[in-house]
């Protein structure tokens, strides 16, 4: 099985090249199972439920969030309704919506989505660490294909937890910084890893936001409206690959039989 994941989706461009790339993608790549962090996609800041079925119209089967998953009010009644649509596992139990979803792939593999939000230089929600031991207690017996994306500030968190989960899951992916890391490889017990996918949208700023404005922030302090940038539209993604023939681990899991940094551009 392949699985696509996308990073963070940021603003109109990065819903323009997913509208864009994906569906090539998909057929020539022969990917199963499509899964996208799209919490940046409403202008840079949240997500819509106008965009959340936009974005799940064009194939994507799970969207992740952060800390920006709160910044449209809309959300908050929609989420309870569109399992789909997850907000971290260890914010507040009281908070709408939920941080794990389970499904089925194109290929008829069960899979499960965990989402999850560093504690380091972010807000302090629940210890990531342990929910996701109390979220995998959960999973039914049949689920194969676990992912788990974790939203986190800092490179050794996310690396604490790819070890962590090594071997327990099929895929750690991080996400947030915007930035693409080289690092992705298959940890030795058989969980593939990547510290950060990257940002999809306009790179020809700061993390997706205008430059300049960005520049003058960091000039002069004061106060700021940050625009979502324009040029150099591309998708970062990974690309992780399973062989269903190939032994489990002890619960019954697919381990992973590689991982593979994608950047596409618009033609």
């Amino acid at each position: 099985m392949r699985t696509l994941f996308i990073g963070d989706i940021v603003g109109s461009p990065g819903r323009h090249i997913v509208q864009e790339r994906l569906a090539d993608l998909v057929e020539h790549r022969q990917i199963d199972l499509v899964i996208a962090n799209g919490e940046n996609s409403a202008s840079g800041f949240g997500i819509t439920p106008k965009i959340t079925e936009e974005l799940l119209g064009l194939g994507i089967e799970v969207l992740t969030g952060g800390n920006h998953s709160w910044d449209r009010k809309e959300i908050l009644e929609y989420i309870p309704h569109q399992p789909r649509l997850l907000r971290p596992a260890n914010f507040a139990a009281i908070n709408p919506g939920g941080g794990l979803f389970v499904g089925d792939s194109k290929k008829g593999v069960k899979f499960a989505v965990l989402n999850l939000q560093g504690r380091v230089f972010l807000a302090a929600h629940d210890d990531p660490f342990k929910k996701a031991d109390e979220e995998l207690a959960r999973l039914p017996s049949d689920v194969a294909f676990v992912l788990v994306d974790i939203h986190a500030e800092t490179t050794s968190e996310k690396i604490a937890l790819g070890w962590y989960l090594d071997g327990r899951v099929t895929a750690v992916v991080g996400t947030h910084t915007h930035v693409a890391t080289a690092d992705e490889h298959v940890l030795p017990k058989g969980t593939a890893y990547i510290t950060d996918v990257g940002m999809t949208g306009p790179h020809d700023g700061v993390i997706g936001m205008d430059r300049a404005g960005i520049v003058k922030k960091f000039l002069d302090g004061l106060p700021a409206r940050f625009e979502v940038a324009t040029g150099d539209i591309q998708m970062n993604a990974v690309v992780i690959e399973t062989d269903e023939a190939a032994p489990r681990n002890e619960a019954g899991r697919l381990l992973a039989k590689s991982i593979e940094r994608l950047r596409l551009r618009i033609d």
